[in-house]
């Protein structure tokens, strides 16, 4: 169990160095989930001593006025006797001081150099580990003392404001409150005990401790504080004599202070019966269990937390990317592999792997020979029509073997209608390759992350199949040109035979014109639709 106090210490640390301390904020805060101690008293109350107290250790700086001015997270990590006592700050992670003054001196600077020396306060907390053998594993935050009057150098706000800091913290329902008041004042007017009334009104998260018992006037005790006459808390009262104003400046060993603190108790008839919960060493040790108890009960929150801000966070990371390269090597290296992606993404669509290319095929099989059987080439062969084109292709000549001429001017007549379905299954393929291209840069997560990368790729795929479109416009209309060259000599002359076996090649002036012989050549439908087959299966395999 103690090894939970140092994880959520890590934890804690982990949040402030990302800037999560627990201020509102929009985004998703990890530290509010964390259970806390926060340590609230008014000024003058006896706070920095109790602090000092369950460390051991001078080290907290001390002053009139606001002294605190910044939250301090003290994180207190228990060590084999023997070992050497040392603290470390966050902000210094690399830097142990063993000479506790030098600790007062770092926090007072870390304070300036955040708020400078104009008194004024920051949310942003103090990290502070401490190591010592004496010491039980422990973390607690302390805050600015409440005040009541701004004195010279604080702008007026400051009591709000430390109220506000003060409350932002002891809200939260996963802090605990150890309100420190002094027992020679009523508690009434406790300052720790008026703000933790109102945000813990059962006293369900409040622990109460009692400072300066020892300074009481003389017929008065604090018997009914400690014993929750006066006050009842959900937890007893702590008392605790800190070491007086001569002392400090004595250099009082703090384990001394400790004894002299144990005996007092020990030793005073009214508290006599209390002495086994009073004191600092007490203290420290009952807030250590308690926070490990409270520790133990948020574990399943916190683990769920943090398991969806870590989903939440890789699906962030996954829609922004990979890091950018600094080097323009790195750079382009980057946009050679982001353009290999989207090229193989779009070969998939192709080739099938994903969908797309079917549609493409369906051009070729489906829409071209139906546009090629709309083809009118009834009209183009009706017999009226061959009788002109064959009677005007000779002029004052007639043909003497076939109207070879006139066979010409019937093919290209109505070949050349070809032209139009070549020219629109062009157009329609050419649509459906821009229509991948916007897919496949869709389906290609990389190109997210860089807007402006995404329209270029965009912008040269579609020009580059802009300039295709025209060449294999013109590769298409120069098939059709071919297919409509391809008749020979040996066809013009073995047709008519072909379309009637047995049939004379030859005939007189007076009877080629006849109805039967146009009839014949009007067989020439026949050729046209099986020329027509080859062409549409010629563009396709082309």
């Amino acid at each position: 169990m103690e090894n939970l106090i140092t994880l959520v210490n890590k934890i804690q640390r982990a949040c402030t160095a990302l800037g999560d301390h627990g201020e509102a904020s929009a985004l998703p805060t990890l530290w509010d989930s964390l259970p806390s101690i926060a340590v609230v008293g008014g000024q003058s109350s006896g706070k920095s001593s109790v602090l000092e107290s369950v460390v051991g250790k001078d080290f907290l700086p001390r002053g009139s006025g606001i002294v605190t001015r910044r939250p301090l997270v003290l994180q207190l990590h228990k060590i084999d006797e023997g070992s050497r006592e040392y603290a470390e700050f966050l902000h210094l992670p690399r830097k142990r001081f063993t000479d506790f003054a030098a600790v007062r001196r770092e926090i007072q600077d870390e304070t300036d150099r955040e708020t400078g020396r104009s008194k004024q306060i920051s949310s942003v907390p103090i990290h502070l580990s401490i190591y010592s053998p004496n010491v039980v594993n422990l973390t607690l935050v302390d805050l600015p003392g409440l005040t009541k009057v701004a004195v010279e150098g604080q702008p007026d706000s400051i009591v709000q404001d430390i109220e506000n800091m003060v409350r932002a913290y002891i809200e939260k329902p996963n802090c605990i409150i150890l309100a420190i008041s002094p027992a020679n004042q009523d508690l009434a007017t406790s300052d720790a005990i008026k703000i933790s009334r109102e945000v813990d009104p059962t006293g369900e998260r409040t622990l109460g401790v009692l400072t300066k018992i020892d300074l009481m006037d003389k017929g008065t005790d604090a018997v009914d504080m400690l014993e929750g006459k006066s006050y009842r808390l959900k937890f007893p009262w702590v008392g605790v004599v800190n070491r007086s104003q001569a002392d400090i400046n004595k250099n009082v060993d703090m384990i001394a202070a400790r004894r002299r603190e144990r005996e007092y108790f020990s030793s005073t008839p009214e508290y006599k019966h209390l002495a086994h919960r009073m004191g600092s060493e007490h203290l420290a040790k009952m807030l250590s269990k308690h926070l490990e108890v409270v520790i133990k009960s948020k574990i399943p929150g916190i683990q769920s937390l943090v398991n969806k801000t870590i989903a939440e966070l890789e699906t962030e990371l996954s829609r922004l990317g990979k890091p950018i390269a600094a080097d323009a090597g790195g750079k382009m290296y980057s946009i050679m592999e982001i353009c290999r992606l989207f090229d193989q993404i779009y070969k998939e669509h192709l080739d099938g792997v994903r969908p797309g290319g079917d549609k493409i095929y369906n051009v070729f099989d489906n829409q071209l020979p139906a546009a090629l059987k709309r083809l009118q080439f009834d009209k183009q062969l009706s017999m009226e029509n061959i009788r002109k084109l064959i009677t005007e292709a000779d002029g004052y000549q007639p043909h003497l073997i076939a109207p070879e001429q006139g066979y010409r001017r019937l093919i290209e007549s109505s070949v050349v209608t070809i032209r139009g379905p070549a020219e629109a299954a062009v157009d329609a393929v050419h649509g459906l390759l821009k229509d991948l291209v916007h897919k496949a840069i869709n389906e290609t997560i990389e190109l997210k992350q860089y807007p402006a990368l995404r329209v270029e790729v965009s912008n040269a795929a579609i020009e580059s199949l802009d300039r295709m479109k025209d060449t294999s416009k013109k590769a298409t209309l120069q098939l059709v040109d071919m297919e409509c060259s391809y008749l020979t000599v040996d066809f013009f002359r073995k047709l008519p035979q072909d379309v009637d076996k047995g049939g004379n090649p030859t005939h007189s002036i007076f009877d080629r014109y006849n109805d039967s012989y146009l009839r014949r050549i009007g067989k020439f439908n026949e050729f046209i639709f099986a020329l027509k087959k080859r062409w549409g299966q010629g563009i396709i395999s082309a």
